[in-house]
C-alpha cells in the first residue's frame, strides 16, 4: 500500500473519531500519530487532509448534501461521510491530485471499510461532486449546481 493510501486511511479513521466518537480534534491526530508508522512524507500529507477537513467541513457538508441527491448527511454511514469529507476535501482544495486518483482512492477505502454497497455509493457522490473542483487561479469559493431562479 502507497504512503497517501496510508495517509487517506490514517485521516479516515481520525476524521470518524472526532465525528462519531466526539474526540477533540487534537487528541485525535496526536493520539493517532503515536500508534502509527507512517513515513514523515505520509504523516505531513494526513495532517494537511485531517486539518483541511475539519476547517472546510460546513463547506465540504454543504457540498455533499448538495449532490447526493435524497440523501441527509446524518443519515449516511459514519464510515462513508467521513470518506465523502477527506474526498472532497481533495477534490476541491488540492487540485494538483488527479480526480480519477481521488474518487478510485475513495472507492477502494469505501469498500475497506464500509458495506458492499459504499464503494458504489460513494463513486456516485464524488463522480456529482467533482464539477466543484477548483480550477487552478480559481478563487477560494467553490463553484455549485445552479440554484434555481429565487434562491440563494
Amino acid at each position: 500500500m502507497g504512503v497517501r493510501r496510508q495517509a487517506r486511511e490514517a485521516t479516515l479513521q481520525m476524521l470518524y473519531l472526532c465525528d462519531n466518537c466526539k474526540f477533540p480534534s487534537e487528541e485525535a491526530m496526536e493520539g493517532y500519530f503515536q500508534t502509527l508508522l507512517l513515513q514523515s512524507v505520509g504523516t505531513a500529507f494526513a495532517r494537511q487532509l485531517f486539518n483541511g477537513a475539519l476547517e472546510k467541513r460546513a463547506e465540504l457538508d454543504r457540498l455533499i448534501t448538495e449532490f447526493a441527491e435524497n440523501w441527509e448527511l446524518d443519515r449516511m454511514a459514519a464510515v462513508d461521510r467521513n470518506i465523502l469529507r477527506l474526498a472532497a476535501y481533495e477534490l476541491v482544495e488540492m487540485p494538483e491530485t488527479p480526480i480519477n486518483v481521488i474518487i478510485d482512492e475513495a472507492v477502494e477505502i469505501a469498500k475497506k471499510y464500509s458495506t458492499a454497497d459504499s464503494g458504489k455509493f460513494v463513486n456516485g457522490i464524488l463522480d456529482k461532486l467533482k464539477s466543484a473542483r477548483k480550477q487552478p487561479g480559481q478563487a477560494s469559493e467553490t463553484k455549485t449546481k445552479a440554484q434555481p431562479a429565487g434562491k440563494a
